[in-house]
């Protein structure tokens, strides 16, 4: 099993920054992609921004060259560096993690965090 704890959430004005926190701990092989997401009360979840285990990023236009997403292999955690925020960023981020539990397969599970609040004021 993997255990993700988030971290850095909180309050800000607009324009500033915060940086996401996701570490990954337990029982497992290897750790495919990484992802976070966000969600506001009455509204689907999200994708925000993905980074794939060779490194690739996507982003979620409306975060494009704000938000920059990255992943540290040897320590097992992903960050989300949030600049320029806004307003409507407001939202609970989610982290994601897909996840092989045994060298004796090529099973990606995937995983959440519990969520950390992002509040960013105008």
């Amino acid at each position: 099993q993997v255990q993700l704890v988030e971290s850095g959430g909180g309050l800000v004005q607009a324009g500033g920054s915060l940086t996401l926190s996701c570490a990954a701990s337990g029982s497992f092989f290897s750790l495919d992609h990484m992802a976070w997401y966000r969600q506001t009360p009455g509204d689907q979840r999200e994708l925000v921004a993905l980074i794939s285990s060779g490194g690739s990023r996507n982003y979620a236009d409306s975060v494009k060259g704000r938000f920059t997403i990255s992943r540290d292999n040897a320590r097992n955690t992903m960050y989300l560096q949030m600049n320029s925020l806004k307003p409507e960023d407001t939202s609970v981020y989610y982290c994601k993690v897909g996840a092989v539990l045994s060298w004796t397969t090529s099973k990606v599970r995937d995983y959440w965090g519990q969520g950390t609040q992002v509040t960013v004021s105008s």
